[in-house]
């Protein structure tokens, strides 16, 4: 089967698709983002969160045909997505930009600076949150919808919106610290 959808604000498609396969196969290896992290298929650890039409989902769970027709954000858009959100412009992250970025490591490969971060992904680095960095995608999908939803999140509200998401390197005060510093950064405007 074919599927067509958005991926990161631009139409995408995927042939040969078949009835089974997840979301999340087809990201990473038809479509070459493999931001969205393959742990536990089965839902449990929340590497593999995108956002479906807005919502976080496990994209281990969410069969690729479910996303005919839809929109879908994985972190490597986030910084295009945040910034259509807020200023309204962008035309969303090309796969090839996505790919470029992903090889670099989060540098724009051609000049080796620094790519446009979203504002999530710049407080992780600034608090420390990254530790190996497999839980690291999922954490900053679903903490992106969270200040999205509600810019001034509670500590319970942060620790509800990340319970999907496991870490198992570090305790979760760096990455609590982190979702504080966006929340403080975005009420100020910055």
């Amino acid at each position: 089967m074919r599927v067509n959808f958005t991926v990161n604000g631009r139409p995408q498609q995927a042939d040969d698709v078949w009835e089974g396969e997840s979301l999340l196969y087809v990201l990473r290896e038809r479509l070459g983002l493999p931001g969205s992290k393959n742990a536990c298929e089965q839902g449990e650890c929340g590497s593999c969160t995108v956002r479906l039409d807005g919502v976080p989902v496990c994209s281990c769970l969410v069969a690729a045909g479910q996303a005919e027709g839809r929109d879908v954000v994985t972190v490597e858009g986030l910084a295009d997505y945040a910034r259509q959100r807020t200023q309204g412009e962008g035309e969303g992250t090309s796969l090839d930009a996505a790919q470029r970025w992903q090889a670099a490591g989060g540098t724009d490969s051609r000049t080796g600076e620094g790519g446009a971060l979203a504002p999530i992904q710049q407080a992780f680095i600034d608090a420390g949150a990254v530790q190996c960095g497999f839980c690291t995608p999922g954490l900053l999908v679903a903490s992106d919808e969270l200040l999205e939803r509600n810019p001034n999140p509670s500590d319970a509200d942060i620790r509800e919106a990340l319970s999907g998401n496991l870490c198992r390197c570090t305790g979760y005060e760096k990455i609590m610290d982190a979702v504080r510093l966006a929340a403080a950064r975005q009420s100020e405007g910055v």
